[in-house]
């Protein structure tokens, strides 16, 4: 194979994207050869973005026999991502999976399970892991330079949204229709970065707040503990309702400590470890000495055509994965523990219990009685690579 036929399922915001950047040879081996959609406006949109030059299909099934692809990108609403993916291997196609992996673990281990039956190239659209930024702190977590990790906390406030956003679809913001709120749809990235710089928590402690800050039965407002092997902890707030909004993450070891806020990177650097300065200092207010780095990462990050073509050049020359697709649970398992132990209001291990996840959200699903405002279709082939 010299050129990989990509197909695209689902071109709302972020499918519309990928069709776009795909079709515009964005990507070196690849080509857009279909794509699908079940409402007929957002093909009308494709045919007249694409013309004749591919294929278009309303139904999944109807593109899976056409045998025009060798991959395809998953972008429907969250709860279909593992059935559209598990169909997607059977099929025999390489698979790359927008986030979330899905709403709960126990979905999500049966599409990891058919994606190592399958033997092809599986990839989640963790985009935020070309960001030369994150990459370049992950470096220096995993590789020592902080010493033995103390604490992580990320403030991540800056999704503000309006009722219009919640209004755009009658999915969003429902348990029924998308699963969650805002750890589902805005967080995913953030708890993938979390948890591939800072490692897997054991258990957390977590309060969600639903329909805080707007009309929505799902959480707007988030604020997580967690606790690590190592005796580690962590704090994980979020929301969509505040303005101005913050994104800092800062991770404190007995080396020292980082501080991510915005695009600068700030690194504390202990001259001595601080839990050899403490019991060996004899003055009783001396801190340890310390220089301090501003670190400069210049290069701009390649975003969803990073994931794109690594995935591309992991089918035609086996490059190595950058976002491995079973890697999606991870972050999934975190979400699902801090819904868990909000409804539980206690603490829940990790990895979460799939089976009770299963049932109290579907006890959530059954005991609602939101009622969705007037919705009103988000426009399409308008997606920012940086929005959901």
């Amino acid at each position: 194979m010299q050129t990989v036929r990509i197909g695209v399922v689902g071109i709302g915001n972020m499918g519309s994207e990928h069709a776009q950047y795909l079709f515009a040879g964005d990507i070196k081996g690849a080509v857009l050869s279909a794509v699908c959609d079940i409402k007929p406006e957002r093909l009308e949109w494709a045919k007249e973005q694409f013309g004749d030059k591919i294929s278009y299909f309303s139904t999944y099934e109807d593109m899976l026999k056409a045998n025009c692809m060798d991959a395809v990108i998953i972008a429907v609403p969250h709860y279909t991502h593992p059935e559209y993916v598990i169909k997607g291997f059977e099929a025999g196609l390489n698979v790359i999976c927008e986030k979330p992996a899905g709403v709960y673990t126990k979905q999500v281990l049966k599409m990891n399970a058919a994606a190592e039956k399958s033997g092809k190239v599986f990839s989640m659209m963790y985009n935020q892991r070309t960001n030369p930024l994150y990459q370049k702190v992950r470096e220096m977590v995993q590789g020592g330079q902080l010493g033995e990790l103390k604490r992580c906390i990320w403030i991540i406030t800056n999704w503000y949204r309006t009722q219009a956003y919640y209004n755009s679809g009658g999915w969003r913001a429902t348990w029924s229709g998308e699963g969650g709120g805002v750890m589902l749809n805005q967080c995913p990235h953030n708890l993938d970065l979390w948890q591939w710089i800072f490692g897997m928590p054991k258990r957390i402690r977590a309060c969600c707040y639903e329909g805080k800050y707007h009309n929505i039965e799902v959480e707007d407002d988030v604020t997580a503990y967690a606790e690590y092997e190592n005796g580690a902890t962590g704090v994980f707030i979020t929301t969509t309702g505040e303005y101005p909004g913050t994104n800092r993450l800062e991770i404190t070891g007995d080396a020292g400590k980082l501080v991510v806020e915005g695009t600068k990177l700030t690194f504390w650097k202990l001259k001595t470890p601080e839990r050899v300065h403490t019991f060996t200092c004899e003055e009783s207010f001396q801190p340890p000495e310390y220089t301090v780095e501003e670190i400069t990462i210049d290069e701009d990050p390649p975003q969803h055509r990073g994931i794109t073509q690594n995935f591309v050049n992991a089918i035609l020359n086996g490059e190595k994965l950058l976002a491995p697709g079973v890697e999606g649970i991870n972050g999934l398992n975190i979400s699902n523990a801090i819904f868990l132990s909000s409804w539980l209001d206690n603490w829940v291990e990790l990895p979460v219990d799939p089976e009770l996840y299963y049932e109290k959200l579907q006890e959530k699903i059954k005991n609602s009685t939101f009622v969705k405002e007037e919705v009103k279709d988000a426009k399409v082939g308008l997606g920012n690579s940086f929005k959901n």
